[in-house]
């Protein structure tokens, strides 16, 4: 399949290297080029980015202090610095782009409207979708989705620091094996956390295919998307 239009999700800690918080730059940067191969090549780029760099809100009201719901404001304000930052990097790689918030922050970018979005896409420009869903207890996976169907994306791309869905922790288990397909339901029946349920169930109700793959290897992206080239799971 040749795809036009995707949705490219990864999570916040991939914005922070090896140090586990915050932004390193150079990873910023890679992360950009790597979108530009694909507007290059003529695919249409919307991008949610998760805020765990910065903070989570389920870990935030774990201590009792702050309570979930603020906990999750303060995740969608993380996700908006993260997108406001992968702004500056595509621009800086000469990249056209908007951030469109789900809560309204005028000053540093648009509010989301859908139609807006698609326009942007339209004349080749990335749209970076922040601050979740502007709802508490919806995870960015679950604003991945959702922002997926509302713009007409062909596929998720759900990019991650391994080479697709396993059957259990390849980082802890040596026999742990790779799937290259899966469907909706085995991924909710069997817990695989491809996604969230909430995410993965909205992606089943309208038919839209998730693609896990490496963003780290270099020109992975645009093979998959391209050239139906590489290595990744799907689930459909």
């Amino acid at each position: 399949m040749k795809y036009k239009r995707v949705l490219v999700k990864f999570s916040g800690e991939a914005l922070s290297g090896d140090s586990g918080f915050g932004i390193d730059v150079n990873v910023l940067q890679y992360i950009a080029n790597e979108i530009k191969t694909l507007r290059d090549n003529d695919i249409e780029v919307g991008i949610v980015i998760g805020g765990g760099n910065i903070i989570r809100g389920v870990s935030a009201a774990q201590g009792g202090i702050i309570r979930r719901t603020s906990g999750d404001y303060m995740g969608m304000l993380a996700t908006v610095i993260n997108a406001v930052a992968m702004q500056e990097a595509l621009e800086h790689s000469g990249i056209d782009v908007r951030v469109q918030s789900a809560l309204e922050i005028k000053e540093i970018c648009e509010s989301y409207i859908y139609r807006r979005a698609i326009r942007h896409l339209e004349k080749g420009r990335v749209v970076i979708f922040g601050a979740g869903t502007g709802n508490p207890f919806f995870t960015t996976d679950s604003a991945a989705t959702l922002r997926a169907v509302e713009i007409g994306a062909d596929v998720i791309i759900k990019a991650t620091k391994v080479d697709g869905v396993y059957d259990k922790d390849p980082h802890k288990f040596a026999d742990a094996k790779m799937l290259d397909s899966l469907s909706y339901d085995e991924a909710l029946r069997d817990h695989i956390k491809v996604m969230d349920d909430t995410a993965i169930a909205l992606a089943k109700d309208n038919k839209l295919p998730i693609l896990v793959c490496n963003m780290f290897k270099k020109g992975n992206l645009v093979n998959l998307l391209k050239y139906n080239e590489g290595v990744c799971s799907i689930v459909h």
